[in-house]
């Protein structure tokens, strides 16, 4: 009796091929690492991410060679742990693993909180002031330029809702 043939292709008629996802474990999780930060990476949203938290790092970098405010210090050392965590946990999929919150929103609401909270930094900054050095200025501008790729972000996530429709109760 001869041996069957092997084709390197999957014939016309043949067998599907049975599903080799992995079900559990380490194997899934990086898999579904890899399908869900195509979207994050590659829609531009991580790259407003990352500018704004350059920017603010840049102008805590500032803030620091002078003497601000501590409020100042605190309000840019928030605003750039919250962005860490939205870029971890968009990063790493760990929104896919807690389901009761939804992400789109909550990061469209950190956007806004963000871009609302580093204006008014400046607001305050400026106030603080009578004298504006150059590198407490730049560290303003920088401020500015964070609440703007903040906003721009926001308006990146948008996206999320354009398909969904209202329920009728």
């Amino acid at each position: 009796m001869a041996a069957p043939i092997k084709f390197p292709f999957r014939p016309r008629g043949g067998q599907p091929r049975e599903d080799t996802t992995p079900k559990r474990g380490l194997r899934r999780y990086l898999l579904e690492l890899k399908e869900s930060n195509k979207e994050f990476w590659l829609s531009g949203h991580a790259v407003f991410k990352l500018l704004s938290l350059g920017c603010m790092i840049s102008a805590l970098d500032y803030f620091e060679t002078m003497l601000p405010h501590p409020v100042l210090i605190l309000l840019i050392c928030m605003e750039a742990a919250i962005c860490i965590f939205f870029i971890f946990l968009n990063t790493l999929a760990i929104n896919r693993y807690i389901p009761f919150v939804f992400w789109p929103m909550a990061d469209i609401f950190n956007s806004l909180f963000s871009c609302v909270f580093l204006g008014g930094g400046i607001y305050f900054a400026f106030k603080a002031r009578r004298l504006l050095p150059k590198p407490y200025l730049t560290a303003m501008i920088l401020m500015g330029a964070a609440a703007i790729c903040s906003f721009i972000d926001m308006l990146l996530q948008f996206q999320h809702f354009r398909g969904l429709r209202l329920r009728k109760w």
